[in-house]
C-alpha cells in the first residue's frame, strides 16, 4: 500500500475516535455526578444554596477529576473504534491490502499523547485548583448553615474542627438541646463543654466565617494534671475562619506538581506527610502515563479477531478494564500511604502491569 494511502488510513481511524472520546468523556462525567446527587440535594433542601453555587460546585468536581476521566474516555474510545472496524472486516482488510501494522496503532498512540499532555496539565495544575476552589466553597457553605452540619443525636465533626453532639437539633432556627462540644483547638489541653441548650448565631456581615455559639446552663471540663470544672449560666464561644482563601491550609491534594516537589525538598519531620506527598507526585505522573498504556490496550483487545467478543460491547468490555484498574490502584496506594511498598513502586505496578497486558494482547493479536 502505498504512504498516501496509509496516511489516509491513519486520519480516517483517527476521526473516528475523535467523538467516541467525546461521547465517552460525558459518559464518565455523568457517572461521577450520579454519585453525587446526594450531596447535591443536601446543598439544595438543606443548606439552601441557589443554583449558581450548585453550577460551581459541580464545575470543581469535574475539573478535580478531569485527569482521571481522561484515560477512561480514551480506552472507551479506542475499544469502540478499533472494536467496531474489527467487527466490519476493515482491520482484516486493511491488513490484506498491505498496511503496516504500525500504521494502525499510529492514530491511537497520536491520540494518547495529545490527551496524555492535556491530562498533564490538567493533574499538574488546573485539578488541584479546582479541588482548592471546591474545598474552600464546600467550607463556607457548611458553617453558613452551621445548625445543619450538626446532626441530631450524631457526633459532628464539621462545626470549626469541633466534635459537637446535641440530643435535639432546630436547623431552621439554629437552636440545639443537651449539647456536647469537645474542642481541641485550645492546644494541648482540650477542653469538654456539657450545656443543656445551645443557640448558633451566625454573623450577618461574614456568613460562613464568623459565628457565635451562645450556650446556656451548662459546664466547662479541663484535664490537664488536675481536673478544673467551671459552672456557667451563659457561656458565649465566636469561631472565625479566614476569609481569604489563601490562608487556609493546602490538602495535598490541592497543591500543584511544583508545590509538591517543593515540599518535598524540605525537612519533613513527619513521615506519613512526606510518604503521603510522595504518592500525590507519582499518582499524577502515573495518570498521565496511564493514557498511553489504555491506548495499547484498546487497540490490541479492540483488533481481536473473535466476533463474539467484538459484539459483546466496548462499553462492557472498557468498564471491566477500568473496574480491574482501579482495583489494583487503590489497593497499591494504599500499600504507597502506609509504608507497605516504596512509593514508586506502588504507584507505578498497576500501570506496569497493563502496559505488559497491552504489548501481550498486540503480539498476539497482531503476528
Amino acid at each position: 500500500m502505498s504512504i498516501f494511502h496509509g496516511k489516509k488510513a491513519a486520519q480516517y481511524i483517527f476521526f473516528e475516535m475523535l467523538p467516541s472520546f467525546i461521547l465517552g468523556l460525558m459518559v464518565f462525567i455523568s457517572i461521577i455526578l450520579m454519585f453525587q446527587v446526594l450531596r447535591l440535594t443536601e446543598f439544595a433542601l438543606v443548606h439552601g444554596v441557589t443554583l449558581k453555587t450548585i453550577a460551581e460546585i459541580i464545575g470543581y468536581v469535574v475539573i478535580s477529576l478531569l485527569p482521571v476521566l481522561f484515560p477512561m474516555a480514551l480506552l472507551f474510545s479506542v475499544l469502540l473504534t478499533y472494536g467496531r472496524l474489527s467487527q466490519d472486516s476493515e482491520i482484516v482488510a486493511m491488513k490484506a491490502s498491505g498496511l503496516p501494522m504500525g500504521t494502525l496503532l499510529l492514530p491511537a498512540v497520536v491520540l494518547s499523547l495529545f490527551v496524555g499532555a492535556i491530562s498533564a496539565q490538567m493533574s499538574f495544575n488546573i485539578a488541584p485548583w479546582g479541588n482548592r476552589q471546591f474545598e474552600v466553597l464546600y467550607s463556607r457553605l457548611a458553617n453558613t448553615k452551621a445548625g445543619a452540619v450538626i446532626k441530631e443525636g450524631t457526633f459532628s465533626e464539621g462545626f470549626f474542627d469541633m466534635v459537637v453532639y446535641a440530643n435535639e437539633v432546630n436547623s431552621d432556627k439554629g437552636l440545639l438541646k443537651n449539647v456536647f462540644i469537645y474542642d481541641e483547638k485550645t492546644g494541648d489541653v482540650p477542653l469538654t463543654i456539657i450545656s443543656k441548650e445551645g443557640e448558633i448565631i451566625p454573623d450577618k456581615e461574614r456568613p460562613g466565617h464568623d459565628i457565635l455559639l451562645r450556650l446556656k446552663d451548662g459546664e466547662i471540663h479541663r484535664q490537664a494534671k488536675t481536673h478544673t470544672k467551671i459552672s456557667f449560666d451563659t457561656y458565649d464561644v465566636r469561631f472565625s475562619e479566614p476569609v481569604n482563601i489563601e490562608e487556609k491550609k493546602k490538602s495535598p491534594q490541592s497543591l500543584t506538581l511544583n508545590e509538591v516537589r517543593s515540599r518535598l525538598k524540605e525537612d519533613l519531620k513527619d513521615e506519613e506527610l512526606e510518604r503521603t506527598l510522595r504518592t500525590e507526585y507519582h499518582k499524577r505522573l502515573a495518570i498521565t502515563f496511564l493514557c498511553v498504556v489504555f491506548a495499547m490496550i484498546g487497540v490490541g483487545l479492540g483488533t481481536t479477531t473473535n466476533r463474539r467478543a467484538a459484539k459483546a460491547g466496548g462499553m462492557i468490555l472498557c468498564i471491566g478494564l477500568i473496574i480491574l484498574y482501579w482495583t489494583l490502584y487503590v489497593a497499591a496506594e494504599g500499600m504507597a500511604r502506609s509504608g507497605s511498598l516504596p512509593v514508586p513502586v506502588a504507584i507505578w505496578a498497576p500501570n506496569f502491569i497493563f502496559a505488559l497486558l497491552g504489548m501481550e494482547s498486540l503480539r498476539r493479536n497482531w503476528n
